[in-house]
């Protein structure tokens, strides 16, 4: 039998979710508070729309549930999904707190489901190339890196939406920035140390956080590196750029998505099949690279194969608290 998928949340991403499911098994039903919403994506798919979580999970047996509601309500969605038998991949950030994303595990571990986190950015060639690199050592050893994330997000992205909001949205990092730290993260390893600045410029009574910040890491590992993250580039965004400095090269990909390769002087290092993509793309603006098509394969292996690489909640958490971590050390200003 086919599984039978169910997304929560009918906005931006859902389509890039329903269109993998459609792949792989069935959208057997969808879930948005705005009828409309869940009207359109349930005639799409010839799924049955649902105006409640617990309305859809009262009424349907369900194989995975795709949560891509607001940040703010990851954790309590997911949870509802876990309890009810459902296997959850959950959009990202996993959560906005440490404590909501510990809940979500032991819920998940007590449910015997599994719990996973979109971290599509993986998938980029060019960063898949620079995880192999130093891996294998062809880099040798690495002494600092510098990741810039500027993008634009106009007021008009903010109005009437969750997003912008401290309870729901997180921070700008969470929401735009997330899938970058946990590129940090995937590369580099666990961060020991921060500090910074961060300050809201160009959204004063727009957002309730800042839209700019820099910051200075010293890494487990002894290596140190700094990010710089922006919403205020100017028309458009600007690019999402690291940069390796290492004993056997200086490498660096950018692009506005962390898509293209823009240096490379290296001893042995390449950048295999590093070939660019395309965005997720949202009308007036656009997010991170469209991966969901390898996300799906990947969870398909997952869900039947512990040992198949694929980001889990464990990895969700690391982002989370890496991010936590970032805004308690960086005062708002």
């Amino acid at each position: 039998m086919p599984l039978r998928f169910a997304i929560a949340g009918c906005g931006k991403i859902a389509p890039r979710h329903a269109a993998e499911m459609a792949r792989q098994g069935q959208v057997a039903a969808v879930c948005d508070i705005i009828p409309e919403r869940a009207e359109e994506m349930a005639t799409s798919y010839n799924a049955r729309p649902y105006l409640s979580m617990d309305e859809l999970l009262s009424k349907e047996t369900i194989d995975v549930m795709a949560v891509c509601t607001p940040n703010g309500l990851h954790a309590e969605h997911s949870i509802k999904a876990l309890q009810a038998g459902a296997h959850v991949l959950c959009e990202k950030p996993l959560c906005i707190s440490s404590k909501d994303a510990h809940n979500m595990m032991q819920v998940a571990a007590n449910a015997q489901r599994k719990l996973f986190v979109v971290k599509s950015t993986r998938y980029n060639p060019a960063l898949a190339a620079m995880k192999k690199g130093i891996e294998d050592g062809s880099l040798g050893d690495i002494y600092s890196f510098q990741m810039n994330c500027f993008w634009n997000r106009p007021a008009a992205y903010y109005a009437n939406s969750w997003k912008g909001d401290l309870e729901m949205d997180g921070g700008t990092l969470y929401t735009q920035f997330s899938h970058y730290i946990d590129a940090m993260l995937w590369l580099f390893g666990e961060v020991r140390s921060v500090s910074g600045f961060r300050k809201n410029y160009a959204h004063q009574g727009i957002i309730d956080f800042e839209d700019s910040g820099v910051a200075s890491l010293e890494m487990e590992n002894g290596m140190i590196g700094g990010i710089s993250w922006s919403v205020n580039s100017f028309r458009k965004n600007m690019e999402v750029e690291l940069t390796i400095i290492a004993q056997k090269g200086s490498v660096q990909i950018g692009g506005e998505y962390m898509n293209k390769v823009i240096y490379n002087e290296a001893s042995s290092f390449c950048f295999p099949g590093a070939s660019e993509g395309q965005p997720n793309d949202y009308g007036y603006y656009k997010g991170s690279m469209s991966n969901h098509d390898k996300v799906y394969e990947n969870l398909m292996k997952a869900i039947n194969d512990d040992s198949h690489p694929f980001a889990n909640a464990s990895d969700g958490l690391r982002t989370v608290e890496t991010i936590e971590r970032i805004y308690k050390n960086l005062s708002l200003t």
